[in-house]
């Protein structure tokens, strides 16, 4: 009798091996991830059924405008979240990678994947070792200055409210991308410079219906070259994929890494 196991084996094998295939003969992919592979580490998405903005209302538009009238009293009130952390708060403190993020981090080693443009804010590619990274919305384990975008670690609250950057003397906040905030620059000017070198992207956890991100991602299949969907459902990018499979990530792109990783043992013997 098959196993679980074996039927998604099954299921997804021609296009486990047709999206291996793709990666294996590109010569700069790139990768786009969003809530939907942290989900899989436990981490809450925002929208949909059991999403944080849909039990509990989504954030003030106007975040960053509140946060610029009065930074002391934003600070004041990240300081008391740190002493009693919200679900998310709580959730990402002690979230570790999965098999997606291990996966990604392997695709980089062995120099298939040359970039991951995430989505997400909890830091877990950077765990899992992922080396070339832009974090596009920030990072919760960052602090920036909002002048010279300086970032450093974010390991203790402050003592002084704001606080301030050791090198131009600019405000520092926490690296997450509030709304009505613009995504730093150092950021977007590095996903159009690794978007406009990549011959294939692959899409992980992500509907890529937020800009700026899926424009980078959809730039790319634009031009001519391959897109690949992993993710738990169709999505409406879902059509224009070369390649699209819809199950959990982290077994999904296990199995795409070592397929990848066979296509190349098999291509030097």
């Amino acid at each position: 009798m098959s196993t679980p196991a074996d039927q998604l084996a099954d299921e997804h094998q021609d296009s486990v091996e047709r999206a291996a295939a793709l990666l294996a003969q590109s010569h700069y992919c790139i990768a786009l991830t969003g809530a939907g592979i942290s989900a899989e580490s436990g981490i809450p998405t925002f929208r949909g059924k059991d999403g944080l903005w849909t039990k509990h209302g989504e954030p003030p538009l106007n975040q960053y405008e509140e946060f610029s009238a009065d930074p002391a009293e934003w600070w004041q009130n990240v300081a008391e979240r740190r002493r009693n952390p919200d679900e998310l708060t709580a959730t990402i403190a002690n979230a570790q990678p999965n098999d997606a993020h291990y996966a990604m981090a392997e695709l980089e080693r062995i120099g298939i994947l040359k970039h991951i443009i995430t989505q997400n804010v909890d830091g877990l590619h950077r765990v899992a070792g992922a080396q070339s990274l832009t974090e596009i919305h920030g990072c919760t384990t960052l602090l920036r200055c909002i002048n010279c975008n300086t970032r450093s670690p974010f390991d203790e609250i402050p003592e002084i409210f704001p606080p301030r950057c050791d090198k131009c003397g600019g405000i520092v906040k926490t690296d997450t991308v509030m709304f009505g905030e613009p995504i730093p620059p150092d950021c977007l000017q590095r996903c159009y410079e690794e978007s406009s070198k990549a011959d294939c992207v692959i899409l992980v956890g992500t509907t890529a219906v937020v800009s700026p991100a899926a424009d980078f991602a959809f730039a790319i299949g634009q031009r001519g070259h391959p897109m690949i969907e992993v993710n738990l459902d169709p999505t409406i990018i879902s059509q224009y994929c070369a390649v699209a499979i819809h199950d959990k990530a982290g077994e999904l792109m296990s199995r795409i890494t070592a397929e990848v990783k066979s296509v190349l043992a098999d291509d030097s013997a």
